[in-house]
């Protein structure tokens, strides 16, 4: 039977440029996770893809904790199970409610009093970008506007894009959720078909 998605590079076969990244993702993220580990195959790629997960998780134009909301929100809506394990304990470190967590799944958001109206544009936003970028309407785009200023929304769309491309990435190459993560009952279930 052929091996199913990619293998992980450990520390101990890392080389020096993979190294160097590993260091920087476990020492933020406190463990070395397998989606790093599959980026030990091209190192160069593995320095880029930490450094842009290291800038979007913590506050800039977005607070981080609004920055969750949205990429439990695209994970979710992709069906990347280990993202939203991760996401979903990382938002509950930040504060985040069970509730509020809850409701992001399908369009609870839209009638939850758990979401402000700015973090209900958002969502609206994110499920936008992944049905269609080319076709946001005019009418999210004028409430983007009312709650946002113009560098907040262009962190929300790299936010989004960027978990969405990082929800089919991992799951493209089967990466699995750490041993640490097993027995877990995730608020947000994704439900999909096993690989044949």
């Amino acid at each position: 039977m052929a091996q199913i998605g990619v293998s992980y590079v450990e520390r101990e076969q890392a080389n020096a440029e993979t190294t160097a990244f590993y260091d920087k993702a476990e020492d933020r993220f406190e463990m070395l996770l397998n989606i790093f580990k599959v980026f030990g195959h091209t190192p160069e790629l593995g320095a880029v893809f930490t450094d842009a997960v290291m800038a979007m998780l913590k506050d800039g134009e977005l607070d981080w904790v609004t920055k969750e909301l949205i990429i439990l929100k695209a994970t979710h809506r992709n069906e990347c199970q280990y993202c939203v394990v991760q996401h979903e304990t990382l938002s509950k470190r930040l504060g985040i409610s069970e509730e509020k967590i809850n409701d992001i799944g399908d369009e609870r958001y839209r009638s939850s009093p758990h979401f402000t109206d700015a973090e209900k544009t958002l969502m609206d936003f994110t499920v936008q970008i992944g049905v269609d970028a080319n076709r946001v309407s005019k009418d999210l785009w004028e409430r983007l506007h009312r709650h946002f200023s113009e560098p907040q929304i262009v962190e929300a769309a790299f936010v989004i894009t960027q978990y969405i491309a990082i929800s089919k990435f991992g799951d493209a190459l089967g990466v699995v959720l750490e041993p640490v993560f097993s027995g877990m009952d995730p608020i947000l279930h994704v439900e999909h078909a096993a690989a044949e």
